[in-house]
């Protein structure tokens, strides 16, 4: 599957949801999400553009590969993910193949839906606030397509190319550090 997001930090969140919601869409839940990102001694992951990370989130946990990159505007990128029933043993087995934890990103995150995009309001602990807008596609013929209709969506939230954002919350959360 690849995963067309688009990524912009908000100053008022709510008034950034009720734009969203003035736009037609729908809320669908709340989540709270703990994200353990994992590197390797043997491939050098942030060097790749690459991520590996174990999600728990609200009683159900994911093992989420995410490829590099695939454009120079967005974090258009190739995903797999599982559910896995034991995060625990998940992070022993990551281990002991040599991978090594990095950072846990903390966020709660407002769900909504429209058409074909899904939306996210999150507030990342010791980041701030951002709108995550995204699409899925099968494969990645014409997915620029998708990315130029994120745009357009983004520009009546008052949103422009300029404030998007192409780093993921661990970028961001290292280059803090």
């Amino acid at each position: 599957m690849i995963e067309i997001e688009i990524k912009a930090r908000v100053e008022d969140p709510e008034d950034m949801e009720r734009s969203i919601i003035a736009l037609g869409a729908a809320p669908v839940g709340i989540e709270n999400q703990a994200d353990t990102y994992y590197n390797s001694q043997y491939r050098d992951l942030g060097k790749t553009d690459e991520s590996l990370r174990i999600r728990v989130e609200d009683g159900q946990s994911f093992l989420t590969y995410k490829g590099p990159k695939m454009d120079s505007i967005s974090k258009t990128r190739k995903e797999f993910q599982i559910e896995i029933n034991d995060a625990d043993n998940m992070k022993n087995i990551l281990t002991s193949l040599g991978f090594f934890p990095m950072a846990t990103v903390t966020k709660k995150r407002k769900n909504y839906r429209l058409g074909d995009f899904f939306i996210a309001l999150d507030e990342v602990r010791n980041l701030g606030n951002f709108i995550e807008i995204e699409i899925s596609a099968e494969d990645s013929k014409k997915y620029e397509e998708k990315v130029e209709s994120i745009f357009k969506f983004i520009e009546k939230l008052g949103l422009n190319r300029k404030s998007t954002i192409r780093k993921s919350y661990l970028e961001l959360m290292l280059e803090k550090k």
